[in-house]
């Protein structure tokens, strides 16, 4: 796990950044002005910085020029709200490595961190572990994020598939029904409802997490986590 630093001295937005760029894969040390980052800043274990330009107690590009002329080997990404052409020029020629405004996308971020890290030759950050529930219909099985696999039936499949194909989405009682090959206007709901109920308890017992289907009453049912069907 790659270690960067981060100064950013308005709060919310501190937050927020510290956590996506954890969810990245990043270790984050958040600071909030330039005492705080001077106190916190360890070059070998700082890979990167994040730094902002206007701060509490002084000017970024003050730190950014000082950790330049001290040679450090830390990749310095100014992201601040100072958007303007020769802003930019100015954080580039005062050693930089990226400019971002703060306007910009959190994918672009994340996406100069990764070159940036290239770069400087330190492994990537590693992926996020996937929080998908993955339904295998060849093999009938549920793999629930970061379980081992729940063996199902046939008419196990076909019920998660319904709701599985289309995740948030309410699927009607009928589309389920339909999708059994069973006649909706004979066919006796309450054996759907035993049916969900069943999925439920598998779901708990071998992985003991819930089974993210939500009751739409009178309505039908939702999956209302990520999913994702594999053939």
């Amino acid at each position: 796990m790659l270690n960067l630093i981060l100064l950013e001295d308005e709060a919310v937005l501190r937050h927020e950044l510290t956590e996506f760029l954890g969810d990245c894969g990043y270790r984050v040390s958040a600071v909030a002005d330039l005492a705080a980052f001077h106190a916190c800043y360890a070059p070998a274990v700082h890979r990167i910085a994040i730094i902002d330009l206007g701060l509490p107690d002084g000017e970024g590009m003050v730190l950014v020029r000082a950790l330049r002329a001290q040679g450090q080997p830390v990749g310095i990404v100014v992201f601040t709200a100072r958007g303007a052409t020769q802003d930019k020029v100015n954080g580039l020629g005062g050693g930089a490595d990226y400019y971002l405004p703060k306007s910009a996308d959190l994918d672009e971020l994340a996406a100069t961190l990764g070159a940036l890290a290239r770069r400087l030759g330190a492994p990537p950050a590693a992926a996020p572990p996937s929080t998908a529930w993955v339904l295998e219909l060849g093999p009938r099985r549920l793999l629930p994020p970061g379980c081992g696999a729940i063996a199902l039936s046939q008419q196990d499949v076909t019920v998660l598939h319904a709701l599985m194909a289309e995740p948030e989405r309410i699927v009607s009682r009928q589309q389920i029904v339909q999708s059994l090959g069973e006649d909706f206007l004979t066919y006796d709901q309450r054996r759907l409802d035993t049916q969900i109920s069943r999925l439920r308890r598998k779901a708990e017992q071998a992985a003991g997490l819930a089974l993210p289907i939500n009751t739409a009453r009178n309505a039908g049912y939702r999956f209302f986590a990520d999913a994702e069907v594999r053939p």
